[in-house]
């Protein structure tokens, strides 16, 4: 087991958060409504705002734009992902932690937490108990510690795509772990992981070295501010970043996150696949006095502002929040979220309705099944979609965006939601929620012109509906 060399940053690594900059930018005057609207109109022309656009949203104040600002958010996501959510699963394989976060379950200070990594049998287990719930997508999560290197979470990744159960597959695997060196990352790369995140969870110098203590892996700033340069330059082209709100000023890390995609966009062509953007939420033996926690009404700004400042990048919220609160959020351009979750090492073939907090990173505020959530997007006019045809016909990094910034990727993401949606419909849904989601697929084939495309995916929802046939994707 090799222990990562934390000289090995990526080519040319430089901190490319200029603190000085960001808060002045904060510290500007509110800008007029028609800045505002010079910037909107950007925005929905699907251009990417600048870190100084986006500070200007930020810096609104007054009601009447701070609505146009939500109007706008749910005007680009409608023309940019239509209805679809993408629906996936966390999946925790192990809680031992070399570090001391001060916000988490998991810090190695923790003597209640009880410490777990699944064996390959409870892996199995785990995942065949989700397929059996009708998941497609996981996201495997690891804690930091030597025993969870390249080679360990690869080969959890292919014990992880190995398992079937009756029409269930696991199709894509992301991964949530500590930055990796290069030769790391090439080793999560060749085992056919999806998506690697890292999120830098504060963009604020001090307040990270703050939380994270002097002597432990994560309080190297910078090492893990390049991570997923090393990442991309080992060959993983969708990588995903993520802060975590409630440790600093919101307006501050929305602008580190914007700043990190502008960063890797200018440096590799493509920006990050996805954008996380979880709250701080009550965890066993943590302390929250001293957070600045982040409202519901800024929460719900700082999602629309995020979805207006980067057009095609993945929006996920996670099931941190509580039902009503995504509900809520859903429609200023969320893209992705978690449904049926668990975050228990072992809870889901555990199968039971109580949290165990001295067993989970942080308390859900969603614990509703796969199926409650499925329905309850279907009657809110959402396609619930576990498409993976991008990723696995090479449509991912630069070549996802020739499709999605022409719009072209339309052709594509409907028609597979519709094929993924009539999987779960067919297989796993409940008698309420199949009525509801056939309903839908008959109002979204009603949208569709007469077209040799409208043809092709009718029979192909027609097989899925009448045959073992499946995973029939474009």
């Amino acid at each position: 087991m090799c222990a990562l060399d934390l000289s090995k940053l990526s080519d040319g690594a430089v901190d490319f958060i200029d603190e000085d900059r960001l808060e002045k930018l904060l510290a500007a005057p509110e800008p007029t409504p028609q800045e505002v609207r010079d910037i909107i109109a950007k925005a929905l022309s699907k251009e990417p705002l600048s870190v100084d656009e986006t500070a200007a949203l930020l810096n609104c104040s007054d009601p009447e734009i701070i609505e146009e600002i939500f109007d706008a958010a749910r005007t680009l996501k409608k023309n940019v992902y239509g209805n679809r959510i993408v629906l996936f699963a966390p999946l925790y394989i192990g809680n031992d932690c070399v570090n001391d976060c001060m916000y988490c379950a998991f810090r190695r200070s923790n003597i209640e937490a009880v410490r777990r990594t699944l064996t390959p049998e409870e892996i199995t287990a785990e995942v065949t108990a989700l397929e059996d719930s009708g998941h497609k997508r996981l996201i495997l999560v690891f804690g930091e510690h030597p025993k969870y290197d390249a080679e360990f979470m690869a080969e959890t990744v292919k014990q992880v795509y190995a398992v079937t159960s009756g029409h269930g597959e696991i199709r894509r695997v992301n991964i949530n772990a500590a930055p990796l060196d290069h030769d790391g990352y090439k080793i999560m790369h060749a085992a056919g992981i999806g998506t690697y995140q890292v999120f830098q969870e504060t963009y604020h110098h001090e307040t990270f070295a703050k939380i994270h203590p002097t002597g432990t892996r994560k309080n190297d700033y910078l090492w893990r501010l390049d991570s997923l340069n090393r990442a991309m330059e080992a060959g993983c082209d969708d990588v995903g970043i993520g802060a975590l709100f409630g440790l600093h000023d919101w307006r501050f890390e929305v602008l580190g996150l914007v700043t990190h995609a502008v960063a890797l966009h200018e440096r590799y062509g493509v920006g990050p696949h996805t954008i996380s953007f979880p709250r701080l939420q009550p965890a066993h033996g943590i302390s929250l006095d001293n957070f600045p926690m982040v409202s519901d009404e800024d929460f719900v700004k700082l999602v629309a502002i995020l979805r207006l400042a980067v057009p095609y990048t993945g929006l996920i919220l996670t099931a941190r929040e509580s039902a009503e609160i995504r509900r809520s959020v859903m429609e200023f351009g969320v893209s992705q979220i978690d449904a049926g979750s668990r975050i228990e090492l072992g809870g889901y073939a555990e199968d039971t309705a109580a949290q165990c907090a001295n067993r989970e990173q942080f308390e859900l505020g969603d614990v509703r099944s796969l199926d409650h959530v499925m329905r309850e997007l279907l009657q809110d006019g959402f396609v619930p979609s576990f498409c993976t045809a991008c990723y696995r016909l090479g449509r991912t990094g630069e070549h996802f965006m020739e499709f999605a910034i022409p719009g072209f990727i339309k052709r594509f993401c409907t028609p597979n939601a519709l094929t993924t949606l009539m999987e779960y419909l067919v297989d796993y849904a409940s008698p309420k929620t199949r009525n509801a989601g056939l309903a839908l697929v008959e109002t979204e084939l009603g949208k569709m012109p007469d077209s040799p495309e409208k043809t092709d995916l009718q029979n192909r929802l027609k097989q899925i509906r009448t045959t073992e046939k499946r995973d029939l994707y474009l």
